[in-house]
């Protein structure tokens, strides 16, 4: 596609833990410099991250820009916490839907399936006619394949073992080597399908985490529309960081 890949969200969050762990250590609050230090990140990346922890709900700015941590901060989630979770997590999705003008999906990787846990469109932005489970889909789908790329050879084989690849349209991937080249091709955290899934539709996709537990992110939008590669890459990218960390870090 062209771009560069940018930061994991798994690495974000583990720096995340860091300073949230270094602020919990200082009650009153502490300054960008001291945090940093704490966590052993440069100051301009810690700044950012406090920033943005900030405007998640995990920590409180102080009068002086100093951190602290919230009172209460937006708490766990799970693919099982169920409604609660996805009051939680909708807005989020809903967001990125206004902002692309795109039906948008989260999945996760659950007891060896890839389960869709929401769908957030509108008359303006459309979902795809799911006329076959994702479930049953994730070499056909970017969703499926965002996941796919990121588990291990193992857990990967076991999936492929246990899922037909399906001739969804004329475009779908059918051959097992064709489909794993694919996905082992270094092409960034970005995966695409291109009307292979359903006719005239294009989805794009990338991972996010429940802990150690993967799934992803992603859009459909009509094949017609023109799209930038690398914005359509850096909302996902942006907006599977903030899903990530509510789905990993712990309440504050």
């Amino acid at each position: 596609m062209g771009d560069q890949a940018g930061p994991e969200p798994t690495v974000s969050v583990r720096q995340d833990l860091r300073l949230l762990e270094a602020v919990g250590s200082h009650p009153d609050g502490a300054s960008v410099q001291q945090l940093a230090r704490a966590a052993e990140l440069p100051e301009p990346t810690a700044r950012r991250l406090l920033h943005e922890l900030a405007r998640d709900g995990y920590l409180d700015e102080l009068d002086d820009g100093a951190f602290a941590l919230h009172e209460r901060g937006p708490g766990l989630l799970t693919a099982g916490n169920g409604l609660a979770s996805q009051e939680r997590i909708r807005p989020l999705l809903s967001s990125l839907r206004d902002r692309l003008s795109a039906a948008v999906y989260l999945t996760l990787y659950d007891e060896g399936e890839i389960r869709v846990l929401e769908i957030v469109d509108s008359p303006r932005a459309p979902r795809v006619n799911v006329w076959v489970s994702f479930q049953e889909a994730g070499h056909a789908t970017a969703l499926g394949k965002s996941v796919l790329r990121e588990l291990d050879p193992e857990a990967r084989a076991n999936y492929l073992a246990r899922h037909a690849l399906a001739d969804l349209t004329p475009r779908t991937i059918t051959r097992r080597e064709e489909l794993l080249r694919e996905l082992d091709a270094p092409a960034g955290p970005l995966s695409m399908d291109r009307g292979e899934y359903s006719r005239g539709t294009t989805c794009a996709a990338v991972p996010v985490y429940s802990g150690d537990q993967v799934g992803s992110i992603g859009i459909s939008f009509r094949s017609d529309r023109m799209y930038r590669t690398t914005e359509v890459r850096a909302r996902l990218l942006e907006s599977a960081l903030r899903v990530t960390r509510r789905l990993t870090l712990p309440e504050c």
